[in-house]
């Protein structure tokens, strides 16, 4: 399939298409035009790209993974790959945690300025 087919399909637009044909995550072939030739796997290809994407894992690591994924979206075993997804977990915990905290820390300053804001508690 073209280029516009796939990007069609997939709801990616043609220049994501080609970046992510440029770090070594999608592979076409060339027809004697030179227009490039999408399989039907790719299709499929790209979602997984875009869920990996999603999930904050970056091209080089998305790179590795590939290879490991099933067409049910699961992986099967690959060397290095689970330690690096789960690096990437712990990261999103942590940064959870930071945002948990600076969720709290912004609800408690609200929480004083409506306060500070009702009859009685007015400041001048």
């Amino acid at each position: 399939m073209l280029i516009g087919q796939l990007a069609k399909r997939t709801g990616t637009s043609e220049r994501l298409l080609r970046y992510y044909e440029s770090v070594g995550l999608l592979a076409s072939t060339r027809q004697a035009n030179g227009y490039r030739d999408y399989d039907d796997a790719a299709e499929q290809t790209v979602g997984q790209i875009r869920a990996l994407l999603a999930a904050g894992l970056s091209t080089g690591v998305i790179r590795q993974v590939l290879p490991c994924a099933l067409a049910d979206g699961a992986l099967r075993p690959c060397p290095g790959v689970l330690n690096k997804l789960h690096a990437r977990l712990a990261h999103l915990d942590r940064r959870a945690d930071e945002l948990a905290q600076a969720r709290r820390t912004l609800q408690r300053a609200i929480a004083a300025a409506e306060q500070a804001e009702t009859p009685g508690g007015v400041s001048t």
